[in-house]
């Protein structure tokens, strides 16, 4: 089933993009990185950022010659991609969906690794009326960052149930809770933190990926550009090690890690607690589940005809990056 096209401005991601370049190229020694978040305020954030946090990320980088970090931060993956396709940043470390729909947009990018796995989602549905299954969302009005792996889970969940919305509207989550709470949308799509925030509020979740739908959970991933790549070969190496260190740190400062996570994050400490398992942490770069789940969200996004062109995720891999 193919669903109604929603705002484009989440989806198409490419479109007038320039191919220029900041003040920081990638031929210096700073390395700028782009991450998705809201309360990060231009931070590194999940197990890198702990790292770095700690002082211990630029020592393990400087082997492929960085001596700098620069990072932006940004609401969702489509913008993101536009920064990349722009020239601003030299990585980027966001969801599988709009990683993927760049790629296959032509975006000029490299697959490093799988950065985080089993990234949880739900559908909140509005406490006034609300609908109380899937079926009860045929003909109702969704909010969702479009172009995020929410989106993606929440497509495949609206047609596993055969349910065609009347409109899935393209909101960033503070606008998605607004609307909630002002019966303005029957339901939103969230991640698992904010959706456990808005169940302590007496929301009520209608269907969660772990749950209802565990083969539509997402992954994080981490991409390099191939124009700083064509300069920077030791950075997938690197960069790998660096970012398994950096998970084994967390694990081991779990109680560490879950409030930095609140910090960088604005939720309440429980809820990080709650909501960040140490399974979502992998000990390596491409982990099989992480793949698996990789290629299904793929495929996915092809059928829906959000990726244009079909293409395999080992030639998207980054030279050297999985032996």
């Amino acid at each position: 089933m193919r669903f109604p096209r929603v705002l484009a401005a989440g989806l198409l991601v490419l479109a007038a993009t320039a191919c220029g370049s900041s003040e920081a190229d990638s031929g210096s020694g700073t390395l700028r990185i782009g991450v998705i978040g809201s309360g990060a305020g231009n931070k590194l954030t999940r197990a890198v950022g702990f790292l770095d946090r700690r002082g211990e990320l630029l020592p393990e980088l400087k082997a492929a010659g960085i001596t700098g970090i620069r990072v932006a931060t940004f609401p969702n993956g489509p913008d993101l991609n536009q920064a990349l396709a722009g020239g601003s940043l030299d990585i980027g470390q966001y969801g599988d969906t709009p990683a993927l729909i760049g790629r296959g947009q032509g975006l000029p990018t490299r697959l490093l690794s799988l950065n985080s796995v089993r990234l949880d989602a739900a559908i909140v549905a509005k406490k006034d009326g609300g609908p109380a299954s899937l079926k009860d969302l045929e003909g109702k009005r969704i909010g969702v960052q479009t172009g995020s792996y929410i989106h993606r889970y929440l497509l495949g969940a609206l047609e596993r149930a055969g349910v065609r919305p009347k409109e899935i509207i393209h909101m960033y989550t503070p606008a998605i809770i607004a609307a909630l709470e002002k019966n303005a949308i029957d339901a939103g799509g969230l991640v698992s933190a904010d959706q456990a925030a808005q169940e302590k509020k007496g929301y009520r979740s209608i269907d969660i990926a772990s749950r209802d739908h565990p083969d539509l959970l997402g992954t994080s991933v981490t991409v390099v550009t191939e124009k700083y790549l064509a300069g920077h070969k030791d950075i997938v190496q690197v960069w790998q090690k660096a970012e398994t260190r950096a998970a084994k740190v967390a694990k081991a400062d779990w109680p560490g890690y879950t409030a930095y996570v609140a910090e960088t994050g604005g939720y309440a400490p429980d809820i990080s607690v709650k909501t960040t398992l140490k399974d979502q942490l992998p000990d390596e770069p491409f982990p099989a589940e992480g793949l698996k789940l990789l290629d299904g969200t793929k495929a996915f996004l092809v059928q829906q005809a959000l990726v244009k062109k079909d293409y395999t995720l080992d030639s998207w891999l980054a030279p050297g990056a999985r032996p």
